[in-house]
């Protein structure tokens, strides 16, 4: 599966948002990129571009491709509840999400690298698949090898102040976290509004 592989402090100065986690280019420069961008924009947003911008958001925040984002959105389409809180759901509890929200990454790209080198359990069967949805109930354990539970340790030292959220647990110690529930739209705490993802999609 593709992924974004271009320039992120761009992206995240484009949308204004640290997409990609801190960023100190962020904090030197709060205007958009470019030799217009300490002057602002001067031209108004339609709803179609401010739709458009929050749904490019959310996809580079997840490091997902168009198609891949498209098929998460039909499949939250289809399910029952909200759509917008549904396609949050299913992006949040992705396992390579999961991995970096226990502390076990410094970021979302890291943690995909982690789950595709195979350094991750899943109810103790390997998984390396980094879209792979978990559910209530599912155990999330790195592997008992040397190079696995060393390369977890300097993120976990990395990562010690960030906040583990409500919907899950993590046993540092065993190196081992839990998914307690289903997040909802209030633990997720999303950056975008998400209605207006859910109108581009319905146009």
């Amino acid at each position: 599966m593709g992924r974004y592989t271009g320039p992120k402090a761009k992206i995240s100065r484009r949308f204004g948002v640290a997409l990609f986690g801190p960023n100190k280019a962020l904090e030197r420069k709060n205007y958009p990129p470019g030799m217009h961008g300490p002057q602002g924009s001067r031209r108004k947003q339609s709803d179609y571009a401010i739709a458009l911008a929050e749904k490019q958001k959310l996809r580079f925040m997840y490091g997902l491709m168009e198609r891949q984002f498209r098929r998460y959105f039909e499949n939250a389409l289809r399910r029952r509840g909200v759509t917008g809180e549904t396609l949050l759901q299913m992006l949040e509890t992705r396992l390579d999400n999961v991995v970096y929200r226990l502390g076990f990454a410094n970021s979302r790209s890291a943690a995909r690298q982690i789950v595709s080198h195979g350094h991750v359990l899943v109810n103790n069967r390997k998984v390396n698949v980094s879209s792979y949805n978990l559910r209530a109930g599912d155990v999330v354990t790195i592997k008992e090898k040397p190079a696995s539970r060393r390369l977890v340790t300097r993120n976990l030292e990395l990562t010690q102040i960030q906040p583990i959220p409500d919907w899950l647990v993590v046993d540092k110690d065993q190196f081992q976290g839990k998914v307690m529930r289903v997040p909802s739209r209030e633990e997720i705490a999303p950056i975008v509004n998400e209605q207006l993802v859910v109108e581009l999609y319905s146009r």
